[in-house]
Protein backbone atom coordinates (compact mmCIF):
# COMPACT_ATOMS: atom_id res chain seq x y z
CA UNK A 1 0.00 0.00 0.00
CA UNK A 2 1.36 3.43 -0.95
CA UNK A 3 2.16 6.14 1.56
CA UNK A 4 1.21 9.19 -0.56
CA UNK A 5 -1.30 11.17 1.47
CA UNK A 6 -2.19 14.85 1.22
CA UNK A 7 -5.13 17.25 1.03
CA UNK A 8 -5.20 19.84 -1.73
CA UNK A 9 -7.66 22.71 -2.22
CA UNK A 10 -8.11 24.20 -5.69
CA UNK A 11 -9.62 27.68 -5.88
CA UNK A 12 -12.33 28.50 -8.41
CA UNK A 13 -11.37 31.31 -10.79
CA UNK A 14 -12.03 32.15 -14.42
CA UNK A 15 -8.89 32.96 -16.43
CA UNK A 16 -9.03 34.68 -19.81
CA UNK A 17 -5.87 34.87 -21.98
CA UNK A 18 -6.66 37.43 -24.65
CA UNK A 19 -3.71 39.35 -26.11
CA UNK A 20 -4.82 42.70 -27.47
CA UNK A 21 -8.39 42.29 -26.22
CA UNK A 22 -8.30 43.27 -22.53
CA UNK A 23 -10.86 46.07 -22.75
CA UNK A 24 -13.42 44.03 -24.71
CA UNK A 25 -12.84 41.00 -22.50
CA UNK A 26 -13.33 43.05 -19.32
CA UNK A 27 -16.58 44.53 -20.63
CA UNK A 28 -17.84 41.05 -21.52
CA UNK A 29 -16.97 39.68 -18.09
CA UNK A 30 -18.69 42.57 -16.30
CA UNK A 31 -21.84 41.81 -18.25
CA UNK A 32 -21.51 38.06 -17.67
CA UNK A 33 -21.33 38.66 -13.91
CA UNK A 34 -24.48 40.80 -14.05
CA UNK A 35 -22.77 43.93 -12.76
CA UNK A 36 -23.38 47.47 -13.93
CA UNK A 37 -21.72 49.84 -11.45
CA UNK A 38 -17.97 49.17 -11.69
CA UNK A 39 -15.29 50.87 -9.66
CA UNK A 40 -12.06 50.97 -11.67
CA UNK A 41 -8.70 51.02 -9.91
CA UNK A 42 -5.64 51.86 -11.97
CA UNK A 43 -2.01 52.46 -11.13
CA UNK A 44 0.58 54.84 -12.55
CA UNK A 45 1.20 53.86 -16.17
CA UNK A 46 -2.14 52.07 -16.62
CA UNK A 47 -4.62 54.96 -16.41
CA UNK A 48 -4.91 55.03 -20.21
CA UNK A 49 -6.12 51.42 -20.27
CA UNK A 50 -8.65 52.21 -17.56
CA UNK A 51 -9.88 55.18 -19.58
CA UNK A 52 -10.46 52.95 -22.61
CA UNK A 53 -12.57 50.65 -20.46
CA UNK A 54 -14.38 53.63 -18.95
CA UNK A 55 -15.33 54.77 -22.44
CA UNK A 56 -16.99 51.39 -23.06
CA UNK A 57 -18.57 50.98 -19.65
CA UNK A 58 -18.57 54.18 -17.54
CA UNK A 59 -17.53 53.51 -13.94
CA UNK A 60 -19.15 54.97 -10.84
CA UNK A 61 -15.61 55.67 -9.61
CA UNK A 62 -12.15 55.66 -11.18
CA UNK A 63 -9.63 55.41 -8.34
CA UNK A 64 -6.11 56.35 -9.44
CA UNK A 65 -4.26 56.23 -6.11
CA UNK A 66 -2.90 52.68 -5.79
CA UNK A 67 0.21 52.51 -3.61
CA UNK A 68 2.57 49.58 -3.00
CA UNK A 69 2.08 47.62 0.22
CA UNK A 70 -1.50 49.04 0.47
CA UNK A 71 -1.29 51.67 3.23
CA UNK A 72 -4.24 51.48 5.63
CA UNK A 73 -5.20 55.10 4.92
CA UNK A 74 -5.51 54.44 1.18
CA UNK A 75 -7.44 51.20 1.73
CA UNK A 76 -9.93 52.93 4.03
CA UNK A 77 -10.44 55.89 1.68
CA UNK A 78 -10.98 53.66 -1.37
CA UNK A 79 -13.39 51.42 0.54
CA UNK A 80 -15.40 54.43 1.64
CA UNK A 81 -15.55 55.65 -1.97
CA UNK A 82 -16.76 52.25 -3.20
CA UNK A 83 -19.55 52.28 -0.63
CA UNK A 84 -20.51 55.92 -1.25
CA UNK A 85 -20.81 55.35 -5.00
CA UNK A 86 -22.60 51.99 -4.54
CA UNK A 87 -20.17 50.09 -6.74
CA UNK A 88 -21.14 46.49 -7.43
CA UNK A 89 -17.84 45.24 -8.88
CA UNK A 90 -14.15 46.25 -8.80
CA UNK A 91 -11.93 46.26 -11.88
CA UNK A 92 -8.23 46.45 -11.02
CA UNK A 93 -5.86 47.41 -13.82
CA UNK A 94 -2.20 47.36 -12.87
CA UNK A 95 0.33 45.38 -10.88
CA UNK A 96 0.29 44.18 -7.30
CA UNK A 97 -0.53 47.65 -5.94
CA UNK A 98 -3.81 47.90 -7.87
CA UNK A 99 -4.74 44.27 -7.22
CA UNK A 100 -3.85 44.63 -3.55
CA UNK A 101 -6.05 47.70 -3.14
CA UNK A 102 -8.94 45.93 -4.86
CA UNK A 103 -8.53 43.05 -2.40
CA UNK A 104 -8.53 45.42 0.57
CA UNK A 105 -11.85 46.87 -0.63
CA UNK A 106 -13.29 43.41 -1.26
CA UNK A 107 -12.23 42.30 2.22
CA UNK A 108 -14.53 44.93 3.75
CA UNK A 109 -17.32 45.03 1.17
CA UNK A 110 -17.51 41.55 -0.38
CA UNK A 111 -17.47 43.06 -3.88
CA UNK A 112 -16.27 40.79 -6.70
CA UNK A 113 -13.02 41.62 -8.50
CA UNK A 114 -12.00 41.41 -12.14
CA UNK A 115 -8.20 41.70 -12.25
CA UNK A 116 -6.35 42.91 -15.35
CA UNK A 117 -2.64 42.52 -14.48
CA UNK A 118 0.00 44.69 -16.10
CA UNK A 119 2.99 43.09 -14.35
CA UNK A 120 3.93 39.54 -13.37
CA UNK A 121 3.04 40.00 -9.68
CA UNK A 122 0.71 36.94 -9.56
CA UNK A 123 -1.33 38.50 -6.75
CA UNK A 124 -4.38 38.15 -8.98
CA UNK A 125 -4.26 34.36 -8.64
CA UNK A 126 -4.24 34.28 -4.83
CA UNK A 127 -6.71 34.95 -1.97
CA UNK A 128 -3.94 36.63 0.02
CA UNK A 129 -4.42 40.25 1.08
CA UNK A 130 -1.97 42.65 2.72
CA UNK A 131 -2.37 46.04 4.41
CA UNK A 132 0.42 48.15 5.90
CA UNK A 133 0.02 50.32 8.98
CA UNK A 134 2.66 51.83 11.26
CA UNK A 135 5.56 50.15 9.39
CA UNK A 136 3.99 46.72 9.77
CA UNK A 137 2.48 44.78 6.89
CA UNK A 138 -0.32 42.47 7.98
CA UNK A 139 -1.35 39.69 5.60
CA UNK A 140 -4.14 37.18 5.62
CA UNK A 141 -6.09 34.77 3.47
CA UNK A 142 -9.75 35.16 2.59
CA UNK A 143 -11.54 33.42 -0.29
CA UNK A 144 -13.64 36.55 -0.79
CA UNK A 145 -10.68 38.58 -2.09
CA UNK A 146 -9.71 36.11 -4.83
CA UNK A 147 -10.58 37.82 -8.12
CA UNK A 148 -13.53 36.13 -9.84
CA UNK A 149 -11.89 36.71 -13.22
CA UNK A 150 -8.33 37.36 -14.36
CA UNK A 151 -7.72 38.80 -17.83
CA UNK A 152 -4.19 38.38 -19.17
CA UNK A 153 -3.21 40.53 -22.15
CA UNK A 154 0.44 40.38 -23.18
CA UNK A 155 0.13 43.78 -24.86
CA UNK A 156 -0.41 45.38 -21.44
CA UNK A 157 3.02 44.29 -20.20
CA UNK A 158 4.79 45.35 -23.39
CA UNK A 159 5.51 48.84 -22.06
CA UNK A 160 7.03 47.65 -18.77
CA UNK A 161 10.61 48.95 -18.54
CA UNK A 162 12.92 45.94 -18.88
CA UNK A 163 14.36 46.19 -15.33
CA UNK A 164 10.83 46.21 -13.91
CA UNK A 165 9.77 43.30 -16.13
CA UNK A 166 12.76 41.25 -14.97
CA UNK A 167 12.18 42.03 -11.29
CA UNK A 168 8.47 41.29 -11.64
CA UNK A 169 9.15 37.95 -13.35
CA UNK A 170 11.58 36.99 -10.57
CA UNK A 171 8.94 37.97 -8.03
CA UNK A 172 6.66 35.39 -9.66
CA UNK A 173 9.46 32.82 -9.61
CA UNK A 174 9.84 33.48 -5.88
CA UNK A 175 6.20 32.40 -5.46
CA UNK A 176 7.02 29.16 -7.25
CA UNK A 177 10.21 28.30 -5.43
CA UNK A 178 8.87 29.30 -2.01
CA UNK A 179 5.93 26.95 -2.62
CA UNK A 180 8.33 23.99 -2.71
CA UNK A 181 8.73 24.20 1.09
CA UNK A 182 5.77 26.31 2.20
CA UNK A 183 3.54 25.03 5.05
CA UNK A 184 0.98 23.34 2.78
CA UNK A 185 3.32 22.14 0.03
CA UNK A 186 2.02 19.01 -1.70
CA UNK A 187 2.71 17.06 -4.94
CA UNK A 188 0.22 19.12 -6.97
CA UNK A 189 1.77 22.39 -5.81
CA UNK A 190 5.19 20.94 -6.54
CA UNK A 191 4.24 20.11 -10.14
CA UNK A 192 2.78 23.57 -10.71
CA UNK A 193 5.75 25.26 -9.06
CA UNK A 194 8.32 23.44 -11.19
CA UNK A 195 6.43 24.09 -14.43
CA UNK A 196 6.08 27.72 -13.43
CA UNK A 197 9.83 28.00 -12.73
CA UNK A 198 10.59 26.43 -16.11
CA UNK A 199 8.25 28.77 -17.98
CA UNK A 200 9.48 31.85 -16.13
CA UNK A 201 13.17 31.02 -16.65
CA UNK A 202 12.51 30.67 -20.38
CA UNK A 203 10.41 33.84 -20.46
CA UNK A 204 12.91 35.92 -18.48
CA UNK A 205 15.72 35.03 -20.87
CA UNK A 206 13.41 35.98 -23.72
CA UNK A 207 12.45 39.28 -22.11
CA UNK A 208 16.12 40.11 -21.55
CA UNK A 209 16.91 39.55 -25.23
CA UNK A 210 13.87 41.35 -26.64
CA UNK A 211 11.90 38.34 -27.89
CA UNK A 212 8.61 40.23 -27.58
CA UNK A 213 5.08 38.87 -27.41
CA UNK A 214 5.98 35.18 -27.14
CA UNK A 215 8.18 35.85 -24.10
CA UNK A 216 5.52 38.05 -22.48
CA UNK A 217 2.84 35.41 -22.96
CA UNK A 218 5.11 32.70 -21.53
CA UNK A 219 5.85 34.99 -18.57
CA UNK A 220 2.14 35.53 -17.90
CA UNK A 221 1.55 31.78 -18.09
CA UNK A 222 4.34 31.10 -15.61
CA UNK A 223 3.18 33.98 -13.44
CA UNK A 224 -0.35 32.57 -13.20
CA UNK A 225 0.92 29.11 -12.24
CA UNK A 226 3.14 30.66 -9.58
CA UNK A 227 0.14 32.40 -8.04
CA UNK A 228 -1.96 29.23 -8.06
CA UNK A 229 0.70 27.17 -6.32
CA UNK A 230 1.42 29.95 -3.82
CA UNK A 231 -2.31 30.29 -3.05
CA UNK A 232 -2.46 26.61 -2.14
CA UNK A 233 0.91 26.11 -0.47
CA UNK A 234 0.90 29.30 1.59
CA UNK A 235 3.65 31.74 2.52
CA UNK A 236 7.07 30.21 3.01
CA UNK A 237 10.11 31.81 4.59
CA UNK A 238 10.93 33.93 1.55
CA UNK A 239 7.57 35.70 1.63
CA UNK A 240 7.69 36.27 5.37
CA UNK A 241 11.08 37.96 4.96
CA UNK A 242 9.90 40.12 2.06
CA UNK A 243 6.70 41.18 3.84
CA UNK A 244 8.82 42.40 6.74
CA UNK A 245 11.31 44.22 4.50
CA UNK A 246 8.60 45.82 2.38
CA UNK A 247 6.34 46.87 5.22
CA UNK A 248 9.07 48.05 7.59
CA UNK A 249 11.38 49.85 5.16
CA UNK A 250 9.00 50.52 2.24
CA UNK A 251 11.29 48.73 -0.20
CA UNK A 252 10.08 48.21 -3.78
CA UNK A 253 8.03 45.02 -3.84
CA UNK A 254 9.21 43.12 -6.92
CA UNK A 255 12.87 44.07 -6.57
CA UNK A 256 12.93 42.96 -2.92
CA UNK A 257 11.55 39.55 -3.85
CA UNK A 258 14.06 39.29 -6.68
CA UNK A 259 17.00 39.99 -4.37
CA UNK A 260 15.94 37.76 -1.46
CA UNK A 261 15.02 34.70 -3.55
CA UNK A 262 18.54 33.34 -4.10
CA UNK A 263 19.49 33.65 -0.43
CA UNK A 264 16.51 31.71 0.88
CA UNK A 265 17.24 29.13 -1.82
CA UNK A 266 20.85 28.95 -0.59
CA UNK A 267 19.58 28.31 2.93
CA UNK A 268 17.08 25.58 2.06
CA UNK A 269 18.16 23.78 -1.12
CA UNK A 270 21.16 21.86 0.32
CA UNK A 271 18.83 20.15 2.80
CA UNK A 272 16.24 18.98 0.21
CA UNK A 273 18.34 17.29 -2.50
CA UNK A 274 15.42 15.74 -4.43
CA UNK A 275 13.65 19.09 -4.65
CA UNK A 276 16.92 20.78 -5.59
CA UNK A 277 17.45 18.29 -8.44
CA UNK A 278 13.93 18.87 -9.79
CA UNK A 279 14.35 22.64 -9.63
CA UNK A 280 17.72 22.41 -11.36
CA UNK A 281 16.07 20.50 -14.23
CA UNK A 282 13.33 23.12 -14.47
CA UNK A 283 15.97 25.85 -14.71
CA UNK A 284 17.95 23.92 -17.31
CA UNK A 285 20.93 23.42 -15.04
CA UNK A 286 22.76 20.63 -13.22
CA UNK A 287 22.62 22.57 -9.95
CA UNK A 288 19.64 24.63 -8.82
CA UNK A 289 21.51 27.46 -7.12
CA UNK A 290 24.00 27.68 -9.96
CA UNK A 291 21.05 27.78 -12.34
CA UNK A 292 19.52 30.69 -10.43
CA UNK A 293 22.83 32.54 -10.34
CA UNK A 294 23.35 32.16 -14.08
CA UNK A 295 19.78 33.23 -14.78
CA UNK A 296 20.27 36.37 -12.68
CA UNK A 297 23.46 37.19 -14.57
CA UNK A 298 21.81 36.60 -17.95
CA UNK A 299 18.82 38.85 -17.28
CA UNK A 300 20.49 41.64 -15.28
CA UNK A 301 18.55 41.07 -12.07
CA UNK A 302 18.76 43.37 -9.03
CA UNK A 303 21.58 42.13 -6.84
CA UNK A 304 21.41 43.61 -3.35
CA UNK A 305 19.17 45.15 -0.71
CA UNK A 306 21.63 48.03 -0.46
CA UNK A 307 20.80 49.15 -4.00
CA UNK A 308 17.11 49.19 -2.97
CA UNK A 309 17.98 51.70 -0.22
CA UNK A 310 17.46 49.40 2.73
CA UNK A 311 19.36 50.81 5.73
CA UNK A 312 22.13 48.46 6.84
CA UNK A 313 21.32 49.18 10.47
CA UNK A 314 17.81 47.85 9.81
CA UNK A 315 19.02 44.25 9.56
CA UNK A 316 18.72 43.67 13.32
CA UNK A 317 15.14 44.94 13.39
CA UNK A 318 14.28 42.85 10.33
CA UNK A 319 15.68 39.71 11.97
CA UNK A 320 13.60 40.30 15.08
CA UNK A 321 10.43 40.81 13.05
CA UNK A 322 11.00 37.81 10.76
CA UNK A 323 11.72 35.47 13.68
CA UNK A 324 8.19 36.18 14.96
CA UNK A 325 6.71 35.17 11.61
CA UNK A 326 8.75 32.10 10.56
CA UNK A 327 6.35 29.62 8.94
CA UNK A 328 6.04 26.00 9.99
CA UNK A 329 7.87 23.34 8.02
CA UNK A 330 10.84 25.25 6.66
CA UNK A 331 13.52 22.63 5.83
CA UNK A 332 16.08 24.46 7.97
CA UNK A 333 15.53 25.71 11.48
CA UNK A 334 15.60 29.50 11.26
CA UNK A 335 17.71 31.18 13.93
CA UNK A 336 18.83 34.72 14.64
CA UNK A 337 22.32 33.73 13.49
CA UNK A 338 21.50 32.20 10.12
CA UNK A 339 18.83 34.83 9.41
CA UNK A 340 21.31 37.62 10.16
CA UNK A 341 23.81 35.92 7.86
CA UNK A 342 21.18 35.61 5.13
CA UNK A 343 20.06 39.25 5.29
CA UNK A 344 23.63 40.54 5.56
CA UNK A 345 24.61 38.59 2.45
CA UNK A 346 21.51 39.86 0.63
CA UNK A 347 22.26 43.41 1.74
CA UNK A 348 25.74 43.32 0.24
CA UNK A 349 24.81 41.15 -2.77
CA UNK A 350 27.32 38.43 -1.92
CA UNK A 351 27.28 35.33 -4.12
CA UNK A 352 24.88 32.94 -2.33
CA UNK A 353 26.66 29.95 -3.87
CA UNK A 354 29.73 30.79 -1.77
CA UNK A 355 27.78 30.81 1.49
CA UNK A 356 27.94 27.18 2.51
CA UNK A 357 27.46 27.46 6.26
CA UNK A 358 23.87 28.77 6.35
CA UNK A 359 22.39 25.61 7.81
CA UNK A 360 25.22 24.77 10.22
CA UNK A 361 23.72 21.47 11.18
CA UNK A 362 20.27 22.91 11.93
CA UNK A 363 18.39 20.85 9.33
CA UNK A 364 15.02 19.69 10.58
Amino acid sequence: MGSLRFTHDTLAQRVVFSTGQAVDAAAEEITRLGAGRPMIISAEGTHHVAEKLAAVLPPVQHWRDAVQHVPRSVADAATAAARADEADIIISIGGGSATGLAKAIALDTGLPIIAVPTTYAASEATPVWGITEQRTKTTGTDAGVLPRVVIYDADLVATLPQPMAIASGLNAMAHSIDSLWAPKADPINRALALESARALATALRGLATGQGQAAREQALYGCYLSGVTFASAGSGLHHKICHVLGGTFNLPHAETHAVVLRYVAALNLPTVPATAADLAAALGSEDALDGLNRLYQQVGAPASLAELDMPEDGITEAVDRVLKAVPAGNPVEVTADNLTMLLTAAYHGHDPARITDFAEGTTR
